[in-house]
């Protein structure tokens, strides 16, 4: 009576769970009993198409899913009775808010399917406080999840991790900012790094670890000292509840190197460090952890003029300084370079006495002269009036080239201001000095026009001396243009009018030229051109005129301003 009681209120209706046991097996099914008049047939895929899993007698659940095939039997599903009995579980004993702990299995788009018990979805937004770039690197893991929705009807549950973690973080970060004192020692885990710093995770919130505050050396960009998911043992600084917060620090977890800096470091001592960072003025130079020193440009050659630090050194140069001044207070030492070597300067009037003859190369120009290397790092300079007794010169680079050896003669040496002038034409007599035996006024001279002006012609005679041939002396004809009569390079043929060894000029006339020397008498005519006072009497400031007609270049003089400096005038480099 008891079991057809039980078998009346069994409800065999579709979609009901029932028990049944296993009463035969087939190659590619399984019958069931399941109390009905019909046993219920269970396909092989039902077990993955092995139905060994299976013997004769196992009972379970299983889910009606037709009453009647074309065969008489009852087709039944044990896989959906499992799944319903899951999902009754779930409503039973979940919620909205809930946290339940999955399986991540694969996944769908938009997301990660999650198994709970049942299939759950996770939007790919939800996996983690920030976005993962690759969902699929989660697959296989178990996590716990926040239940954000259930709906029944669809039978369907949305899942989100990020919730869990945001509601976690932020009860660690209560939890955190009750405790923390400034002083204390916080391990933590470095999370992000910036341009200023970085961001250590400290279990409840994260802490900026300034750069400066996490070596008491110099670093150009924090990852050189840090690197993100390191461990850190860091100081707390500051602590601002109002703003939420937190200031770290790494360096005072060691003592100031910068204490008795002065003590161990006095002026003059010889120290050995690494060039670490490299600036246009200077390089500074690591003596010890967290103490560096600066060489300035201007301390590290004797002789070389230094454009920038990377023309000596580099980073990860070994380099040996002297101390040249310490400043504890601002943390800064000044290093020199050359006060390890001997300065050539200091010797130089010894090996470069005023009056001897020297060797050099032609280096460099300027306006006003040229610069000649004696020695390496130590120049001398030829000033443009040092370079010819006879040729107005107003540029070097007429008379001197590039590279070329010349021979000089010292004519000044001053250590102090690192300056040697010297002299080319002094390697030679002055032709003017004997002016009056090689000329006499009435003398016929020959020679090439050298240079042409407005006011007249400069005809080149022996020894390179040029005379004046004022416009008023070329030809018995009125002369309107010189140019029109005379070239540069024409032969021509005149008299000495005029010799001045003072003021180093010779007048000449072509017409002159013409008289026989019985003819031949100075007059007051023929000098008119170059009476004093007059402008065209000055040689120099002729050949000014000349250049200036031409497009020529002025000369430099002491006290103008130049290329290099008014201020060097004939000194040396």
């Amino acid at each position: 009576m008891a079991r057809m009681y039980e078998e009346t209120l069994q409800d065999f209706s579709v979609g009901s769970i029932v028990p049944g046991r296993v009463v035969e097996i087939r190659p590619t099914e399984a019958l069931v009993d399941i109390g009905y008049k019909s046993e219920g047939v269970l396909p092989a895929s039902e077990f993955r198409g092995d139905l060994s899993q299976i013997q004769l007698g196992d009972q379970f659940e299983v889910l009606i899913e037709n009453l009647e095939n074309d065969e008489g039997l009852v087709e039944v599903s044990k896989i959906r009775a499992e799944q319903q009995r899951k999902w009754e579980n779930i409503v039973l004993n979940c919620s909205e808010g809930s946290v339940v702990t999955g399986k991540v299995k694969g996944p769908v788009k938009g997301g990660l399917i999650i198994d709970i018990g049942v299939d759950a979805f996770l939007p790919a937004s939800q996996l983690d406080l920030t976005p993962v770039r690759n969902p699929a690197d989660f697959i296989g893991q178990t996590l716990e999840f926040k239940i954000v929705k259930i709906n029944k009807e669809r039978r369907n549950v949305v899942l989100s991790r990020r919730e869990l973690l945001e509601d976690r973080r932020r009860e660690a970060k209560r939890e955190l900012l009750r405790d923390i004192r400034p002083g204390q020692i916080r391990r933590g885990v470095v999370k992000n790094i910036t341009e200023f710093g970085a961001f250590v995770d400290l279990q409840g919130m994260d802490g900026l670890l300034h750069i400066t505050d996490m070596s008491w050396g110099r670093l150009g960009h924090p990852s050189e000292l840090v690197s993100v998911g390191q461990e850190l043992e860091v100081v707390v600084l500051e602590v601002d509840h109002e703003k939420e917060r937190i200031s770290l620090g790494l360096k005072q977890r060691q003592g100031n190197p910068w204490e008795g800096i002065e003590d161990r470091y006095p002026v003059g001592t010889r120290v050995r460090g690494k060039v670490v960072s490299l600036v246009p003025y200077g390089a500074f130079v690591e003596i010890e952890p967290g103490v560096e020193g600066l060489v300035h440009v201007s301390e590290m050659s004797w002789t070389k003029r230094i454009a920038k630090a990377s023309d000596v050194v580099k980073v990860g140069d070994e380099v040996e300084a002297v101390v040249l001044a310490v400043n504890a207070a601002d943390q800064k030492i000044s290093l020199g370079i050359r006060q390890t070597a001997e300065n050539p300067w200091d010797t130089v009037q010894e090996r470069y006495p005023i009056g001897s003859r020297v060797r050099g190369r032609v280096r460099n120009f300027t306006t006003y002269g040229a610069f000649v290397e004696l020695e390496e790092g130590i120049d001398g300079m030829i000033h443009v009036s040092d370079l010819s007794w006879t040729r107005k010169v107003n540029h070097p680079s007429e008379v001197l080239k590039k590279d070329e050896v010349v021979e000089c003669v010292v004519q000044e040496v001053d250590p102090a201001q690192q300056r040697i002038s010297l002299s080319l034409k002094d390697t030679q007599p002055d032709p003017w000095s004997s002016i009056q035996q090689q000329f006499r006024v009435g003398q016929l001279v020959k020679g090439k026009v050298s240079k042409v002006a407005s006011f007249g012609a400069f005809v080149e005679l022996a020894d390179g001396i040029d005379g004046l041939v004022h416009i008023s002396q070329i030809s018995e004809e009125r002369v309107t243009k010189v140019r029109d009569v005379l070239q540069p390079g024409q032969e021509v043929e005149a008299r000495v009018i005029k010799i001045d060894p003072v003021e180093r000029k010779i007048g000449l006339s072509i017409k002159a030229a013409k008289l026989s020397d019985e003819e031949f008498v100075v007059s007051d005519d023929m000098l008119q051109g170059l009476r004093p006072g007059e402008n065209l009497v000055d040689i120099a400031g002729a050949f000014e005129e000349a250049f200036g007609a031409l497009g020529g270049q002025q000369e430099w003089r002491p006290g103008q301003s130049s290329g290099e400096g008014a201020d060097r005038g004939k000194a040396g480099s």
